[in-house]
């Protein structure tokens, strides 16, 4: 007998939600939120009930209940750093969310949603893959500075549903393959997905990487320092490097439709910045292909950015020395959450404990 999922995953603006029976989608639908239905609400948290209500009205709107559903997917977001697959949502990974001990954005109220589902309906609640997902080589954690240590935060669920989707494709186990999967959207990661693990990738959230259409990606470090020390307070610091720069910075937008409109109209200087941040891109791509061990099967690009042909066509005669390119342009997340969701009811889920799978102690054991 088929399944029937419910994927929620929110955004800052909206809430993409999905029902599938099994792998096939019954319906899907963005929720949106306008700033004037937000601000009402003075925390991330307050909107959990106004959120759930607009998620069982779209059930309604459908001739569903929540009583219909078999399981629900939240997206992932405010873990500790854990082993990748599927987790039960469970009492712990709910504080935590809500608590907001790891991280601040609407999607920690993925998991706190589902549970609350979960808990009305008796039926279970699990998360897929988030941005914490840990399967860094530990060679790939160090800087120059003790105490600080890279962190693996990636675009995880897409990264892994991107990889197994090319393996299938290609007929190959996705842990027989060498693939540097590239996800270029509001944010950029690059990452090495060596045998099946995401050993190294740059941290979309902390400032490393390609810069982005609104993140500054890697900034030589007395620059940033000079920053930090101008006056400006660290909230305005930590915005800047995660929401204000990249193209934003550059071009007053993160728009790449508009940036692109801007270049084909001759503004030079958009056409420079788009371009840098074409070439940061590949030349992440050759540094993930040493986190390889040097062989690559395939460059994978995704992401809503990867819908533009000039980028990916700029970004394939970069790195066509290292190994072919393939675009898979767009988000499956939905579709991810849907089969970690039953590939949990199948076979059973992880239980989030709390205790991050890496810890600075683990280099001197």
């Amino acid at each position: 007998m088929p399944n029937l999922i419910l994927a929620i995953n929110p955004g800052s603006t909206s809430t993409k939600i999905g029902v599938y029976r099994d792998v096939d989608e019954v319906f899907s639908k963005t929720l949106r939120h306008s700033a004037g239905d937000l601000a009402a609400f003075t925390c991330n948290n307050d909107q959990i009930d106004y959120r759930r209500q607009m998620i069982v009205d779209a059930l309604t709107e459908h001739g569903l209940s929540l009583q219909d559903i078999d399981a629900f997917s939240g997206r992932g977001g405010g873990q500790c750093s854990h082993q990748s697959g599927t987790f039960r949502v469970n009492e712990l990974m709910v504080q935590e969310a809500h608590d907001e001990k790891y991280a601040s954005h609407p999607a920690l109220l993925a998991c706190q949603i589902a549970y609350q589902f979960s808990l009305a309906t008796g039926k279970p609640a699990y998360m897929t893959n988030s941005p914490a997902t840990d399967e860094m080589d530990e060679l790939a954690r160090f800087t120059g500075i003790r105490g600080v240590y890279r962190t693996c935060y990636t675009h995880a669920l897409n990264q892994k549903e991107v990889a197994h989707r090319y393996a299938e494709a290609v007929g190959k186990p996705y842990e027989q393959l060498n693939l540097v999967v590239c996800h270029i959207g509001g944010g950029i990661s690059v990452t090495a997905h060596r045998c099946g693990r995401m050993v190294d990738t740059n941290d979309i959230f902390n400032g490393d990487g390609p810069m982005a259409p609104n993140r500054v990606g890697s900034v030589p470090a007395k620059d940033m320092a000079d920053i930090c020390f101008s006056g400006e307070t660290e909230t305005e610091v930590s915005r800047f490097i995660r929401s204000r720069g990249g193209l934003y910075d550059h071009l007053g937008t993160f728009d790449v439709m508009e940036i692109k409109q801007r270049i084909e109209s001759g503004d030079k200087y958009a056409k420079k910045v788009y371009d840098a941040m074409i070439y940061q891109i590949a030349k992440y791509i050759g540094s993930m292909a040493i986190s390889c061990g040097g062989i690559v099967d395939q460059v994978v690009l995704t992401g809503g950015i990867a819908h533009d042909e000039y980028l990916c066509a700029r970004i394939e005669e970069y790195v066509r020395s290292i190994a072919p390119t393939t675009v898979m342009a767009g988000e499956f997340e939905m579709e991810a959450l849907a089969n970690g969701a039953l590939d949990a009811l199948k076979n059973g889920a992880k239980e989030y404990t709390g205790i991050p799978i890496w810890n600075e102690k683990m280099l001197y054991e």
